[in-house]
């Protein structure tokens, strides 16, 4: 049964992979890259900020747990324990991928990518649901991520498919935490105040 699955996913990176334009791969790497989406983070902040002023800063710690928990759990824990190589340090294919990227680590399963950028999309589509909708794009801005992955040769699909609901099982977690301790918190303030003489 593992086999088959192994098969067939291996199978789906080889066709997802082939799948390539001159024009993508300069884009791809780009998305693919860490800097580049700074200034998203910063507007991300800033209109949680704007809607929930000094209430933000709960959901700033929240989205520093869900990176810190995401890309621990994949690089520090899954990686190391399953060693399943890169396609990219795989030999079988090393005349057969497409890769310009580099590999990174030896290996892949689950991609840290994957599951911080669904992690992050999950809690945030959860913190602006009601306030910013325009938060649940941030599931597409994932995938493309994600998939970004796929197209330089680092990651197998199921790779990107675990990380990805580690991801979001840890962004629905983490938020759920989070309002806890936040209306504990308001509401210990609050029982304090009524109580002050």
């Amino acid at each position: 049964m593992i086999e088959s699955i192994v098969h067939w996913d291996e199978q789906l990176f080889l066709f997802l992979n082939q799948i390539h334009a001159s024009w993508l791969d300069t884009l791809m790497l780009a998305i693919t890259g860490k800097y580049i989406w700074i200034p998203l983070y910063v507007f991300l902040l800033y209109l949680i900020f704007r809607e929930y002023k000094s209430s933000g800063i709960w959901y700033l710690v929240g989205l520093i747990l869900v990176i810190l928990m995401a890309d621990q759990l994949t690089s520090g824990f899954m990686k190391p324990y399953f060693e399943r190589l890169r396609p990219c340090h795989d030999p079988r294919w090393q005349d057969i991928i497409l890769n310009y990227s580099g590999c990174g680590g030896r290996y892949g399963f689950a991609s840290s990518h994957a599951a911080n950028t669904f992690a992050l999309a999950a809690f945030l589509y959860k913190v602006g649901k009601s306030r910013i909708p325009g938060f649940r794009w941030l599931f597409l801005w994932a995938a493309i991520v994600s998939y970004s992955r796929i197209y330089l040769g680092v990651h197998y699909p199921l790779d990107i498919l675990v990380g990805a609901l580690i991801g979001i099982l840890i962004g629905f977690l983490v938020y759920w935490c989070t309002v806890k301790v936040k209306t504990l918190w308001e509401n210990r303030a609050s029982n304090h105040g009524l109580n002050t003489p």
